[in-house]
């Protein structure tokens, strides 16, 4: 079984406007909303590549409730601890001139009963050869152990653990053995305080993470592509498709989850770097995660070189 872990799920509101004017009043030319948050975008994608899976983490209120609604009409069957108030709502303001201005709310506040109920949640129910998404920053009220817990389940129990959060928490998860995680090119910078300059530079500092325990290091670098340092030495590049920008938020969750659901089905890296460029792109065109169509058709686009 696949499942994903969300702490601090949102609401997103999305609003395409001709151009956003900063302190007068702005009228929206067309807006959605979209059940957001880096775990729940990967379990939606997922599920459209023909993955079942189980979306966690905690929610609240009637936006947590659409949440729900949202991943059973996708098909996904949810596991989420109730907390009391309400689950996050985002504003993502996008233009036709490709600026994105986002404002993203807090949160609620997760009680130690609630995470211990959904770290229970875990142990009773994690197998060898399950995979795990854990992906996104801590909700309110929480800590790097929380983040640690779950990496350390995963290894107890055999599981596959994948990871996609921010220096801190990623850094605390290292010595517990992700399959995967997924720095960007800045990312990658803040972790090890340096410029990175190139592409020697990038697969240099991603060995360092595979020295400190990750398995294989995505590294995400926007309208360049990705690069991907794998588990046995290769190391492959991706190049991006051409494509109207409409809302970028999702991207690299979509990525992520685009690899991991070609790997399950070959272990061959290059083409799961494909398909992870290749849904990382399609979500960024598009109003929302990306069809499944949409991810295939760009596949064919994506070319993917090995870097020796």
């Amino acid at each position: 079984m696949i499942y994903t872990i969300t702490f601090n799920p949102a609401v997103d509101m999305v609003y395409q406007l001709d151009q956003l004017v900063e302190g007068g009043l702005n009228r929206s030319a067309e807006e959605s909303f979209v059940a957001g948050g880096k775990g729940v975008n990967a379990s939606i994608l997922l599920r459209r590549l023909g993955h079942e899976n189980r979306a966690t983490g905690f929610l609240g209120g009637f936006t947590g409730q659409f949440i729900k609604d949202e991943l059973q009409a996708e098909g996904i069957d949810p596991y989420f601890i109730e907390v009391d108030g309400f689950t996050r709502i985002n504003a993502k303001i996008n233009t036709r001139q490709a600026t994105a201005t986002e404002v993203n709310g807090e949160g609620p506040q997760i009680p130690p009963a609630k995470r211990e109920e959904l770290a229970a949640f875990f142990t009773r129910e994690l197998q060898a050869g399950d995979v795990v998404f854990l992906m996104g920053n801590k909700a309110h009220g929480m800590t790097a152990d929380d983040f640690k817990q779950i990496a350390d389940i995963c290894l107890d129990k055999g599981a596959r653990f994948v990871l996609d959060t921010n220096r801190d928490l990623l850094r605390a998860c290292l010595a517990s053995k992700p399959f995967i995680i997924k720095p960007n090119n800045e990312e990658l910078s803040e972790i090890f305080k340096v410029k990175i300059e190139s592409v020697e530079d990038i697969i240099h500092y991603a060995k360092k993470l595979q020295e400190e325990g990750a398995e294989n290091v995505l590294v995400s670098l926007g309208a360049k592509g990705a690069l991907l340092v794998a588990a046995n030495g290769e190391v492959y590049q991706s190049d991006v498709p051409d494509g109207q920008v409409v809302n970028p938020t999702g991207a690299g969750d979509s990525m992520l989850a685009g690899f991991m659901a070609k790997y399950l089905e070959t272990e061959d890296y290059a083409q799961s770097l494909k398909q992870g460029a290749a849904s990382g792109s399609a979500t960024t065109y598009s109003a929302g995660i990306a069809t499944a169509d949409k991810v295939y058709a760009l596949y064919e686009e994506i070319n993917v070189n090995q870097i020796k």
